[in-house]
This record gives structure tokens, C-alpha cells and sequence, in this order.
């Protein structure tokens, strides 16, 4: 990608820009901004051509900046860009968000100018629902790419911006009192002792794991996380994996975690309940 003054300073002027559009060596992306070569863009294409047509103090922010960091799935919607300033207005293919953001929530990544993910988290509790913010609070935090002190600091310095509010909720919310894993194992037995469910075995070793609570001849492994907001990208792999290789024994696997014990003990009863009373024979025959 390149932008008209970019062009200009290697001494190409307007006739010699419009003569390369139309013979092809440039495609037009955005005003004043053009493909060379060809009109197909790489990875991040998209997002460098935006911009490079709002000018250097622009920054990818919102959902671009949290598909960049991994924080919420990809979209093909237009692209978000702050800059300073405000009454600014979007155009094609690009969302402009008038707002100014501290040198110190700005980064550089894949050589583009982007939020860090902490000011990025701010940035999206005003534009996604409840399940998804809670869902890259959580990436971030399994990826580490920020505290929760990270993104209150960033919250501290966006003041009264929209969506603030609701992101101090979540991370109070998620903040609150946690359980070891041997705690949550303990309130989780108590919850299903007084749902009158069949009990489990615990701590049982299946193959080369030890699993948290096991249902055998339902073929029903319950695995209790302690806590959140603290996984490493490592271990958030190692859980997959081992998920993975219990359900290649013919096991189903159900995670519950710490906060929904404390938080949600009607729902997660009912969802273990609804797991037992279906056997893996129902499963496998698509009668459930």
C-alpha cells in the first residue's frame, strides 16, 4: 500500500498516479491511497490502508485492534480507527473514532500503529455484548496480554468514556472471591449432594491424568478451574490437549469454573444433571 504523498515525495505527481491506475500498477483502495501491483491485499491489508488514509495520528482501535490481539473472532466489517479530535466522519470501509488516547495505550504491532490491548478492552465494552467482552477479558488474560491492573490503569485514563462503567462491573465481578481448585471441588460436591445427583469418584486416574470428578458408567469427566484470569497460553494448550486425549477414550469432558460454582449453582446443576441423564450410547446414536 502506499498514499498519495508517499507517491509524491519519490517524485511522482498526479498525472504520473492517474497514468499508473490506468494501466493497472495502481488500484485505488481509499482516497488517496492505492495497491501496487495488484488488488489483492495481504494479511492486514485492510487495516494498513486505513491508516494510511487518516494520516499518521491515526491508531487501529475497537474490534480491529481486538482481532489483532486474538481477543474476539476475526470480522469483514469495515475497520476501526481512532484519532484525535472529534466530529470526524467514517467513510468507506472504515469506522473513525474521535478520541484521545495516551501515547502509553498506543503500541506498534505487525508495523501497524494499534491500541495495547488493555486501552483495546476499554475500547469494545461499548460496542460488543456482555458474552464477548467477557470472552476477551478473558483472552487477554490467557494470553497474557494484560492484568487486570493493566486494563484498570487504562480504564483510569479513558475518564467517562462509553463503556467504562460496564468493564469496572466485569472485572469486579471476575475479581471477586475466588476458590481453589480443592475449595470449588469441595462447593461443587455440596451443590450436587443437595440436587440429590448421583455422586462422583474424585481425583480418579484415567490413563496418564488424574480428573477432578469422574461419572464411569455414564463416561462423564467433570473438571473443576479454581481460578481466572490467570492461565498462561501454555497452560490454556495443555488443557486442550488433555481434553483431547480423554474424549479420545470415550470420555465427554465438561469444564466448569470457580465463578460459575459461586455465581451461576442453579444453571451449573442443571447442566450436569442434563449430562447425566444422557448416556454416550444416546450421544452416539443422535437419539439425545
Amino acid at each position: 500500500m502506499v498514499s498519495l504523498a508517499q507517491l509524491a515525495a519519490c517524485g511522482i505527481g498526479r498525472g504520473g498516479v492517474r497514468w499508473r491506475v490506468a494501466n493497472g500498477r495502481l488500484h485505488r483502495l481509499h482516497r488517496a491511497v492505492y495497491a501496487v501491483g495488484h488488488g489483492a491485499l495481504p494479511s492486514l491489508g485492510r487495516e494498513q490502508a486505513a491508516l494510511l488514509a487518516v494520516g499518521s495520528r491515526g491508531v487501529l482501535s475497537h474490534r480491529s485492534a481486538a482481532d489483532l490481539w486474538g481477543l474476539l473472532d476475526p470480522t469483514d466489517g469495515p475497520v476501526d480507527v481512532t484519532v484525535p479530535g472529534a466530529g470526524r466522519r467514517s467513510r468507506n470501509g472504515i469506522v473513525l473514532h474521535g478520541s484521545m488516547v495516551s501515547r502509553r495505550d498506543v503500541t506498534r504491532a505487525a508495523g501497524l500503529s494499534v491500541t495495547r490491548p488493555a486501552r483495546t478492552l476499554v475500547d469494545i465494552a461499548a460496542v460488543v455484548d456482555d458474552r464477548d467482552l467477557e470472552r476477551a477479558v478473558d483472552q487477554a488474560g490467557v494470553r497474557r496480554l494484560a492484568k487486570v491492573g493493566d486494563v484498570r490503569a487504562a480504564l483510569d485514563r479513558a475518564g467517562a468514556a462509553a463503556g467504562t462503567g460496564r468493564l469496572r462491573e466485569l472485572l469486579d465481578r471476575l475479581g471477586g472471591p475466588r476458590l481453589t481448585r480443592s475449595e470449588a471441588e469441595a462447593r461443587l460436591l455440596a451443590l450436587l449432594r443437595r440436587s440429590r445427583l448421583p455422586l462422583p469418584s474424585t481425583n480418579v486416574r484415567v490413563a496418564r491424568y488424574e480428573v477432578d470428578m469422574l461419572w464411569s458408567s455414564r463416561r462423564l469427566v467433570v473438571e473443576v478451574d479454581g481460578f481466572a484470569f490467570h492461565g498462561t497460553r501454555a497452560a490454556f494448550e495443555r488443557d486442550r490437549v488433555r481434553d483431547a486425549d480423554l474424549q479420545a477414550l470415550g470420555l465427554r469432558v465438561v469444564r466448569i469454573t470457580w465463578r460459575q460454582i459461586v455465581d451461576e449453582p442453579e444453571a451449573t446443576v442443571a447442566r450436569i444433571a442434563g449430562m447425566l441423564a444422557t448416556s454416550p450410547e444416546e450421544i452416539s446414536r443422535g437419539t439425545a
